[in-house]
C-alpha cells in the first residue's frame, strides 16, 4: 500500500511541475526599439520585398514567397541574431526548399507528408546549424502550390540572396549595426 502511495505522489509530482512550466517564470520583457530601428526594418522590407516584386513582373517568374517577408522581419528588425546571418538564411531556405519538393514529388500534397517534411526540414536545419525559422514555411508552400526543382533556385534560393544582399547595404548604413556577425 505504502509504495502504491509512493508512486502516485511522484506522478502527481511530475504533472504538477509539468503545468507549473507553462505559467512563465518572469514578467514579459519588453523589447527595447527606437525609431531608428523601426524604420530601418521597415525601409529594409519594403526594398527588399519591392525589389523581387518588381523582378516578378518584370520577369514574369515568381521571385517571391511569404517566408521571404518574414526573412525581412528577421534580418533587419533582430539582424544580431543568429537565425538572421547569411548561412542561415541561405541554408535554412535551401534546405526546406529541397525538402519540400523531394516529399511533394514523392508523396504529393498529402497532410502527413507536408507534416513530415516540415518535421524534416527543422530536424535538417537543427543539425546543419542553419536554422532560419522562415524556412519552416517553405515545405508548405511547396507543397501545397505543387512547385517543382526550378522553385528552389527561383524564388527560394534567389530571394534569399537578394533579401542578405540588401540586409548587407542597409544594416552597415547604421553606424551601431554591423551585420552580418558571421558569413558561414
Amino acid at each position: 500500500m505504502e509504495k502504491v502511495d509512493q508512486h502516485q505522489q511522484i506522478r502527481n509530482s511530475w504533472w504538477q511541475e509539468y503545468f507549473i512550466k507553462m505559467r512563465g517564470q518572469h514578467l514579459a520583457v519588453s523589447h527595447r526599439t527606437n525609431m531608428a530601428d523601426a524604420l530601418t526594418a521597415a525601409v529594409g522590407g519594403f526594398i527588399g520585398i519591392g525589389t523581387l516584386l518588381l523582378l516578378t513582373y518584370m520577369t514574369g517568374t515568381p521571385w517571391l514567397i511569404a517566408s521571404l517577408g518574414a526573412s525581412c522581419v528577421l534580418v533587419f528588425g533582430a539582424w544580431n541574431a543568429p537565425f538572421s546571418q547569411p548561412r542561415n538564411i541561405i541554408g535554412g531556405h535551401a534546405l526546406s526548399g529541397l525538402v519540400g519538393i523531394s516529399f511533394y514529388e514523392l508523396f504529393g500534397s498529402h497532410p502527413l507528408a507536408i507534416s513530415a517534411a516540415v518535421a524534416l526540414a527543422i530536424f535538417l536545419m537543427m543539425l546543419t546549424k542553419t536554422v532560419h525559422p522562415p524556412g519552416g514555411g517553405n515545405p508548405i508552400i511547396i507543397m501545397l502550390g505543387g512547385y517543382d526543382w526550378h522553385y528552389l533556385f527561383a524564388p527560394v534560393i534567389v530571394g534569399a540572396f537578394v533579401i542578405i544582399l540588401y540586409a548587407v547595404i542597409l544594416n552597415n548604413i547604421r553606424q551601431n549595426r554591423h551585420y552580418p556577425l558571421f558569413w558561414w
